[in-house]
């Protein structure tokens, strides 16, 4: 499945069938993320039931701690 994720055309594999799953994949689930899925910004909540599909745009944001 490809994805538009931060700019970029990202290949992942069809597995992937939610926002949650897609944070696992990207070994980003033990971090702070905020997610847009297709211009809507989602809840953290809403992670294991928002479905990605194939030409989805993404934006993911994690937040770096530090001076």
């Amino acid at each position: 499945m490809r994805l538009r994720i931060n700019g970029d055309t990202v290949e992942v594999p069809d597995t992937v069938a939610t926002v949650s799953e897609l944070v696992e994949y990207f070994e980003l689930n033990n971090r702070v993320v905020m997610v847009e899925l297709n211009e809507n910004i989602l809840d953290k909540q809403t992670h294991p039931e928002a479905k990605v599909a194939d030409g989805d745009k993404l934006e993911i944001v994690q937040f770096v701690g530090g001076g």
